[in-house]
């Protein structure tokens, strides 16, 4: 294992997670500059590894195995580099959760409807589609507070044990946890409120997007 393959491994997963390098970061309780390329060598050009408590760290906050984070070291290919513009943050689209939940939010694919959504900075999410959602009353305490902002990028992959929010036929937009995913059904633990868990057919679920950063 090379310096390079490491931090290249490293990228691959942020990227996996809908994360930036410094996102991942600030994931693993670490320092949100821990993963900055600028710390990758120092100034006389020497190469900085990260610890092992920092990767220890990074595999518990993304639920990663050895095994898959070595596939990554074996040459899974990281994509670019999204830095965040000036100013360190990206304008996200903005709604409240009981506005979102409603018709016209959202389009045919899931994403938002420019023109019904505010804008918010937050840091850089490299997903072109990712948004925010603002909790609204108490519909979904104690894990969840009035004015807590939820992150979510829809290109990020999904695993068991993810918190997600789902739009389907009769739950309108919750927050969940995903418990299983099959062909045929999805799975679901409710957060906040009364919680209990659900089955839902997939032809029932217009979308799943993962949560990827909670400002509380």
């Amino acid at each position: 294992m090379t310096h390079d393959q490491l931090w290249r491994a490293l990228d691959a997963l942020a990227a996996e997670h809908g994360l930036s390098p410094s996102g991942l970061a600030r994931a693993a309780g670490l320092d949100a500059t821990a993963f900055n390329v600028s710390k990758r060598r120092t100034r006389t050009g020497r190469p900085r590894w990260p610890s092992t408590e920092s990767l220890a760290r990074v595999l518990a906050a993304t639920r990663t195995t050895l095994a898959d984070f070595a596939r990554l070291l074996d040459g899974a290919a990281a994509p670019p580099l999204r830095l965040p513009p000036a100013g360190g943050a990206r304008r996200l689209p903005l709604l409240g959760m009981r506005e979102a939940a409603g018709e016209g939010a959202f389009d045919e694919n899931g994403y938002p409807l420019a023109e019904v959504w505010d804008e918010i900075g937050l840091p850089d999410v490299p997903d072109p589609h990712a948004y925010v959602l603002e909790i609204e009353g108490a519909d979904f305490s104690p894990l969840f507070r009035a004015g807590d902002l939820l992150v979510l990028s829809p290109a990020a992959p999904l695993r068991r044990g993810d918190r997600v929010v789902v739009r389907a036929a009769g739950l309108g937009l919750a927050p969940c946890e995903l418990l299983r995913r099959s062909v045929r059904r999805l799975e679901l633990h409710l957060l906040g409120g009364a919680g209990g868990e659900l089955r839902l057919p997939l032809e029932q679920v217009a979308f799943v997007h993962r949560i990827v950063w909670i400002s509380q």
